[in-house]
């Protein structure tokens, strides 16, 4: 009696899978037609002159890269590149042959366009597709080998409308260098193709070369050279808010870097906030931790609703504990945190900002201690402060005396440091910082004020219109009404 059950259900296994592969073979041909429409907008942007449906498709992109499968890509090569059996074996050699793929011949192309070469916009898409399915798979050396490819087939074209696909390309050919480790190749090049953009006037590609080599000269610690060119090569300031984004960022971390800590918080809070609101959850968190970083070299704590962000969360929870304890000036808590985090603060490129910090704890420590005794010897500051020497521990009280972080003085002879009884609060320095903070944010206040009460045009403006501009308006304005007037009694619509 159990044999019928066991084959009965063996019966619905088959069926289930049946379905299943059925649904996904729909779903597959679903997705050909997504991409196959793709190429129809591309060439009717290049034959109606309307860069909009290449920019739609472009948008589409990271959608797109979701859907690719080995399969939905070898029918999109074998439909489209019926004109060349070379180019068609030459992708088809990127993917993977595996056994059990039904291939499905499906006409892509009408019969007379069949043996026509590709638009180059969109056989250059087409690579690009499957540059993205070889990064996604983690294919990294064949996506370099594409990319040059890819790279020669751009080149060798000097069309217009293919400025901005072209990039797109850019992007993911440094990319892909970048994975395996040879950046420093693509250099050269990329200078080639930026020098050429901005002759050419090509917004976009000057945009996304510029991010690409500051990219590469960070990446290697070339902050000399990633200064030069943010200074010698203007951003277009017609690039979209994500190239902007990137580029504010880069620039963050060179004033850095550089000690210019005022105009590289400056440009890191551009930055996040030109950055996608909903999306690049990560690259908002990269830009967060530099900003966290730059806040508390300036001297300032950041909020701590900062580090409560629902997103931010668990990324941020390092910069927490770095911050509670540059806030107590706790030597030793931040010794801790550096040590545990080190690893992670590399990856977030802040290790060598945060080992600067070191002293700005140092100098809160100094001031809490300054607060809690009268008078303490140098060998007990060196030891709270974990120096290796009372030498060091008299350098560094000394420094913050000069500085006006304490009010206090050493006696060379006893070895301790006394605090100076402050009867009148009016004598330091603290209400000179005041007034400056206040009289700064008054000037900021009157600034843009004064941005925001800009006038439109006089032309625009027709209560300053002079008697004689008003009659020839209206003159104008009943020309035109009867001719209209004219063409409706002519029959025209």
């Amino acid at each position: 009696m159990s044999e019928p059950v066991s084959t009965d259900v063996e019966m619905q296994e088959s069926k289930g899978d049946e379905i299943q592969a059925e649904i996904k073979k729909d779903v597959e041909l679903i997705h050909v037609e997504e991409i196959r429409e793709h190429a129809r907008q591309i060439e009717k942007s290049i034959q109606a002159k309307e860069p909009r449906f290449l920019h739609r498709v472009l948008r589409s992109l990271p959608t797109t890269r979701k859907i690719l499968t080995n399969n939905i890509l070898k029918r999109i090569i074998h439909g489209f590149y019926t004109h060349s059996v070379k180019d068609r074996d030459f992708l088809l050699s990127y993917l993977e042959q595996v056994p059990g793929d039904d291939l499905v011949q499906q006409r892509m192309r009408s019969i007379k366009s069949s043996t026509s070469p590709l638009l180059p916009e969109v056989d250059v898409y087409f690579h690009l597709l499957l540059l993205l399915r070889l990064l996604d798979t983690g294919k990294n050396k064949e996506a370099a080998d594409l990319s040059d490819a890819l790279m020669q087939k751009v080149i060798s074209q000097n069309r217009r409308s293919l400025d901005t696909l072209a990039a797109r390309c850019y992007f993911y050919y440094q990319r892909s260098f970048e994975l395996i480790g040879q950046m420093d190749k693509v250099r050269s090049f990329l200078l080639t193709r930026l020098r050429t953009s901005t002759l050419r006037n090509d917004f976009d590609g000057q945009a996304t070369l510029t991010n690409c080599l500051l990219r590469n000269y960070l990446h290697y610690n070339l902050y000399d050279q990633a200064d030069k060119l943010a200074s010698k090569a203007a951003f277009p300031e017609s690039a979209n808010n994500n190239e902007w984004s990137r580029y504010l960022y880069y620039i963050g971390r060179v004033k850095a870097i550089q000690l210019q800590y005022s105009q590289a918080y400056k440009n890191l809070q551009q930055a996040i906030q030109k950055a996608p609101q909903s999306t690049a959850l990560g690259f908002k968190q990269i830009v967060q931790k530099m900003i966290i970083v730059v806040e508390l070299l300036m001297g300032k704590i950041p909020e701590r609703s900062v580090f409560r962000q629902k997103n931010m969360r668990r990324s941020l929870a390092p910069y927490f504990q770095l911050t509670q304890a540059v806030r107590f000036g706790d030597v030793q808590k931040f010794e801790e945190v550096v040590t545990l985090f080190a690893e992670k603060f590399r990856a977030d490129y802040t290790y060598t900002l945060i080992l600067r910090l070191r002293h700005n704890v140092i100098k809160t420590a100094i001031r809490y201690i300054s607060l809690a005794y009268i008078k303490i010897s140098l060998k007990d500051i060196a030891q709270k402060l974990m120096l290796d020497s009372i030498e060091d521990a008299e350098f560094v009280v000394a420094k913050a005396i000069r500085d006006g972080v304490i009010e206090a003085f050493i006696d060379e002879d006893g070895k301790f440091m006394q605090s100076r009884e402050i009867s009148d609060v009016y004598s330091t320095r603290e209400p000179q910082i005041s007034f400056h903070q206040r009289v700064k944010f008054c000037l900021d206040v009157h600034n843009q004020s004064i941005k925001a009460m800009r006038f439109p045009p006089k032309s625009y403006n027709k209560d300053l219109e002079s008697a004689e501009e008003r009659r020839e308006r209206e003159q104008q304005d009943m020309e035109l009404a009867s001719e209209m007037a004219e063409e409706e009694d002519e029959g025209y619509p």
